[in-house]
């Protein structure tokens, strides 16, 4: 299961059932779980921890440095879940000083060329499109669909649910269960369909359908909107997370 054309160095440590192919090189300070299959040249590096039925594909680069001017050398993680695919080319960044880790979750695809910057979290089961590029300490949170070729600003935080249409520039922070597209990027309606796919009523559809027109349909700024979600709508855990995230979570103000 481990090709001898393969490097692997002896402080690395991998789990049962591992596949390695020729011309992978993994350094040292590297953890990988069960079952794991890493593809002919790619690279796993020093400091990554990876857990269970993961498959790194041909060329990708995990754990590699960040791409940060003030990175020297301090000891980070990247710190990866189970069952993720990991295709062609991705680079997967770990973290610097400042959280001094990127933390990807478990069951989520990264499509071929893309990128996740230091000291960035994604969630699980997320999708990150053909060359799309998340720059440092972004946070995506569960269920994201990222199109290809999106470029996200550093620090931005992305919600639960969202779907982002290819080619979208993305500068604030997206709440949760809403479609995103156009130029400049703005608020498309919601991720109806993917609600559905997630098992979503349409009891529970139809409240978040009426927050959002509170935020982005009524004319108010998006404050007095918030209260008004508060008083008039029934405040379900799919509500009540449209506020928190407004009102705790984004830092940069939500998108228009």
């Amino acid at each position: 299961m481990i090709s001898p054309l393969a490097h692997i160095h002896p402080g690395a440590k991998l789990g049962e059932n591992c596949t390695v192919e020729p011309f992978v090189y993994i350094e040292d300070n590297v953890v990988i779980g069960d079952n794991c299959h890493i593809m002919a040249h790619s690279s796993v590096l020093s400091g990554t921890r990876m857990g269970k039925n993961n498959k790194v594909f041909h060329g990708a680069v995990v754990g590699g440095i960040p791409q940060d001017l003030k990175f020297v050398g301090e000891d980070t993680t990247l710190e990866i879940g189970d069952n993720n695919l990991i295709r062609e080319n991705v680079t997967l960044n770990r973290g610097t000083a400042s959280k001094g880790k990127t933390v990807i979750g478990s069951n989520n695809l990264f499509m071929e060329n893309c990128h996740i910057g230091h000291d960035s979290v994604v969630g699980s089961g997320c999708i990150i499109g053909n060359s799309t590029k998340i720059a440092g300490e972004v946070v995506i949170a569960d269920f994201a669909i990222l199109s290809a070729c999106v470029l996200v600003h550093q620090f931005s935080n992305i919600g639960s649910y969202v779907m982002i249409q290819g080619g979208s520039r993305i500068n604030k922070d997206i709440p949760p269960y809403i479609i995103v597209g156009r130029e400049p990027a703005k608020y498309c309606g919601l991720n109806i369909v993917g609600l559905r796919r997630r098992g979503f009523s349409n009891e529970t559809i139809t409240a978040i359908r009426n927050a959002y027109r509170n935020i982005y349909e009524s004319g108010t700024i998006v404050s007095k909107a918030v209260e008004k979600i508060k008083e008039e709508i029934n405040m379900t855990p799919e509500v009540e997370y449209i506020v928190n995230f407004i009102e705790k979570i984004s830092e940069r103000g939500i998108i228009g």
